[in-house]
């Protein structure tokens, strides 16, 4: 019997059947489904990943959009930019990795994600890794309370740790 956590059009999880150390977990964001290349995770280090999320959150981290004239989109192209490239300076690398999010494992490695934090509020940007290039190319905002998206992640946990 699946478990369905949160809201699909701003952060919501889908916890299903079991394989062994595997399971089915669904997620969304801003109407999209993340986890539509590889849906089966590896448990014990999926619910680590996301339970390390929740605290950090929890404990008032995350910063705001680190280019205040931009809008979130801009802001994550901005980022993307010369991600990986030969030229990417330290400093580019290490901006980038500060707003890096859903960095969870193989489960969501088909999105690149980041996440703005303004006071009690998040703003979180996607973008799929997958062909043809122009689905790759749209970048998906979803704006969600920290509360609210904690509390998901805390369920999913408490989810993960319940079924078996």
């Amino acid at each position: 019997m699946a478990v369905l956590l949160g809201d699909k059009h701003r952060f919501a999880a889908e916890v299903g059947e079991w394989d062994d150390t595997l399971c089915r977990v669904d997620l969304w964001a801003a109407g999209q489904w993340l986890t539509c290349d590889d849906n089966m995770a590896f448990v014990k280090q999926f619910r680590l990943a996301v339970l390390n999320t929740a605290e950090w959150l929890r404990s008032g981290k995350g910063s705001p959009p680190p280019f205040t004239d931009l809008p979130p989109v801009a802001t994550h192209k901005h980022l993307t930019l010369r991600a990986g490239d030969d030229d990417e300076t330290e400093a580019e690398h290490e901006l980038r990795g500060r707003f890096q999010a859903l960095t969870w494992g193989p489960t969501t490695d088909n999105v690149t994600a980041y996440l703005f934090r303004d006071g009690d509020c998040l703003t979180i940007t996607l973008q799929f890794w997958r062909e043809p290039p122009e689905q790759a190319a749209e970048i998906f905002v979803t704006e969600i309370p920290v509360a609210e998206f904690a509390e998901t992640l805390e369920d999913l946990v408490a989810v993960l740790d319940g079924v078996r």
